[in-house]
């Protein structure tokens, strides 16, 4: 049997150095579930793994686009499940880490057959998002599919736009095409969560984000300025160094908001990841227990 061990955590909580141990135990690759460390460039804001760990184990998903290009759940799941089955046969344990819950559930569960955008549409969108704004294109998505609109977060144009991209393209609801039907897996999932007490997450964020700006992210930022608009330079550590860049912030302002914007996503994280009963956690520094509970779960 295979299996696919899947490592979890809210962003700073020691996934990295955890996941490392797993795969020299297991001599195996690391897949990556962050949706930003796919970008290459973005290496400081996305607390991307260095040269030299990278250098260590195989890793899949990491600086593969250039900011800009278009990415979602559903290609991440069907390239993952692809690479599972190319992989299995040398590696029966892999390890699938990071924390992007979509892409993780993507992979776990499966994700809704949603009709693939055509170019012609999501410009479309992207033009009027450009001219019209968030709060302009969350209105029309409310007149075609008020059911989504109440259950989305609507200040993340990248859920506004999708769903109004295949409204346009199909005629029919976005929510129309949300069965949330789990598909069944051909391995075994093992799920490990890592956590730690919030103010010794919350010192490891601000140290982090302290860290980065030393390292260069104003200039790894500035670097993707005439990008700003894309998706993917939509994120925390990007977008508020953008509003220093602009003039509209002071640089202590934007980075006590980066801070701040990163303890609010990993609280977000925690309450994803609390809903699924099928997590076992520990502490990132007990990797012996973690280690014990995969070997015992693995099945061969």
């Amino acid at each position: 049997m295979n299996n696919l061990v899947v490592l979890i955590g809210p962003t700073a909580v020691g996934k990295t150095a955890t996941s490392f141990a797993i795969a020299e135990h297991f001599a195996c690759p690391i897949i990556s579930a962050d949706s930003r460390q796919m970008y290459r460039g973005m290496e400081i804001g996305t607390a991307m793994p260095t040269k030299e760990e990278l250098a260590l184990h195989k890793h899949y998903f990491v600086g593969q686009l250039a900011p800009g290009d278009y990415y979602s759940a559903a290609r991440y799941e069907c390239e993952v499940l692809n690479l599972l089955d190319k992989e299995f046969p040398n590696h029966p344990t892999m390890l699938l880490t990071g924390g992007s819950m979509m892409y993780i559930d993507a992979v776990c569960y499966g994700i809704d057959d949603i009709p693939t955008v055509d170019e012609e549409t999501r410009a479309i969108i992207i033009d009027k998002y450009n001219k019209e704004g968030l709060e302009s294109l969350a209105a029309e998505l409310r007149l075609l599919d008020p059911e989504y609109y109440n259950e989305a977060d609507i200040k993340n144009p990248k859920r506004v736009m999708h769903a109004l991209e295949i409204c346009y393209m199909t005629g029919k609801k976005y929510s129309s095409f949300r069965t949330r039907t789990k598909k069944q897996r051909p391995f075994n999932i093992i799920k490990v969560g890592l956590r730690r007490d919030r103010e010794e997450l919350y010192e490891r964020i601000n140290r982090r984000v302290d860290m980065m700006i030393e390292q260069g992210l104003v200039n790894e930022v500035k670097q993707f300025a005439h990008l700003k608009e894309h998706n993917s330079l939509n994120t925390v550590g990007y977008k508020e160094i953008f509003k220093y860049l602009d003039g509209e912030w002071t640089l202590d302002f934007a980075i006590e908001k980066i801070k701040q914007n990163t303890r609010i996503y990993s609280r977000k994280q925690v309450t994803w990841y609390q809903k699924d009963e099928e997590i076992t956690w520990f502490h990132p520094d007990d990797i012996e227990s973690i280690l014990d509970y995969i070997r015992k779960r693995v099945e061969v």
